[in-house]
């Protein structure tokens, strides 16, 4: 269905002036507009308002209002992370209440349509001090998010979720070490002379008999919503990958530590190892397990980075920051 033109949209491109998304082409952009004033009339609603846009080189966001209901998110997502809607849907199905249901989904335009998440823990953080207590709540849910799709594994995969399997964790390493051109060369020997270590950590991770599960790969305050004072709702899963699960725990600790200093990344790792408890696995085994698993998560990183809009990825500098993720091989984990 057609729909009357909605009032010209505010669009934020952030520090990508000059990045080519599919909003550039009109009838891409009268599309969307009708797909969702179609996915809300359905619902027996309507928009209103100035719509608005977010373009990056790795999706076009759009802040779309509702008479009457506040507003709804539409995503689209590039071919390397067309997954998320599919994925998102899954997940509200399989962990109901942890993440966002979606209002529709389009897999094969790779849009997706999302109710309003509320406030953002990020924008908790800026307004009012909250105590470490509120990360740990936020990982051991997260955790238990985690372990409780671990039965879905195979499922995550066909969903087009990219592998990167801890025993596959070499083969990638080579990948990008290989695909990499922005890697000064003496960074680039610096990694070469890793490359037993990286098969030796990859092979000890996996025999610590912790399933792969889903990895968000970039959880940090902005992908979450803070529902109520102990409940958090994730989303934002289009860097998502199947691997070793601890390797989600880096950012969220990291992003706390900066603000707590390392002193409070102990009983982070314990809130976020608790759902992981049991099978015959010591505490010291699960603490092993997320120092491995905090170096290698730099692999999943640097991937990651190369999932842009094709337009986008010819024309923006990206590969530096891959390579950056890259190098953190290099760094001893704090835990």
């Amino acid at each position: 269905m057609r729909h009357d033109p909605a009032p010209r949209p505010t669009v934020d491109r952030g520090r990508y002036p000059d990045t080519v998304t599919p909003w550039e082409q009109e009838d891409w952009r009268s599309a969307v507009l009708d797909w969702v004033g179609d996915a809300l009339a359905a619902r027996g609603l309507r928009t209103t308002g100035r719509p608005w846009v977010r373009l990056r080189p790795w999706s076009v966001l759009v802040r779309v209002a509702v008479a009457g209901h506040g507003a709804v998110w539409f995503k689209a997502n590039p071919p390397a992370s067309g997954f998320e809607g599919a994925l998102t849907a899954a997940l509200a199905r399989w962990v109901p209440g942890r993440v966002l249901a979606p209002l529709a989904v389009d897999t094969d335009r790779r849009w997706l349509l999302l109710p309003d998440g509320g406030e953002l823990f990020r924008d908790v953080l800026e307004r009012e001090p909250v105590e470490p207590r509120a990360w740990e709540d936020l990982l051991g849910q997260y955790a238990a998010l985690q372990h409780t799709v671990t039965r879905h594994t195979a499922k995550i995969g066909r969903l087009g979720v990219p592998g990167a399997r801890t025993a596959e964790l070499p083969d990638v390493f080579e990948s990008l070490l290989g695909g990499n051109q922005a890697l000064r060369p003496e960074d680039r020997a610096r990694l070469v002379r890793l490359r037993p270590r990286v098969a030796d950590w990859s092979a000890e991770l996996a025999a610590l008999g912790v399933a792969d599960s889903l990895d968000h790969a970039d959880l940090h305050e902005g992908q979450l919503f803070h529902r109520a004072p102990d409940r958090f709702t994730f989303f934002d899963w289009g860097d998502a990958v199947v691997s070793h699960p601890f390797c989600s725990l880096r950012v969220p600790a990291r992003k706390a530590a900066d603000r707590y200093g390392l002193g409070v990344l102990p009983r982070l790792r314990d809130a976020y190892l608790e759902p992981w408890t049991g099978n015959g696995r010591s505490a010291a085994e699960l603490r092993r397990a997320v120092s491995l698993a905090w170096r290698l998560s730099a692999l999943g990183r640097a991937r990651a980075w190369g999932r842009l809009f094709p337009a986008a990825a010819a024309a923006t500098p990206l590969t530096g920051q891959s390579a950056v993720s890259l190098l953190e091989l290099l760094e001893e984990p704090p835990l």
